[in-house]
């Protein structure tokens, strides 16, 4: 049986909300395998002259099957 792991990342972008999510899944990919699904829960402007795009993204991935032979 597959289990699966959510994370919540946020990724940031001074091009656009989509490159936001991109980045956030390129990072997060560094570290993971296995991903399967992502969510957009938010995105929104950040910084002083509200430049920044923020992503919040879930990301959900298999957990690889651990078991001692």
């Amino acid at each position: 049986m597959a289990v699966s792991k959510i994370i919540e990342v946020v990724g940031r972008s001074s091009e656009s909300s989509d490159a936001a999510v991109k980045n956030a899944l390129a990072e997060a990919g560094k570290n993971l395998r296995n991903v399967k699904a992502l969510d957009v829960v938010s995105v929104g402007l950040r910084g002083d002259n509200m430049d920044e795009w923020g992503a919040l993204v879930r990301i959900s991935f298999l957990v690889d099957d651990v078991t001692d032979e």
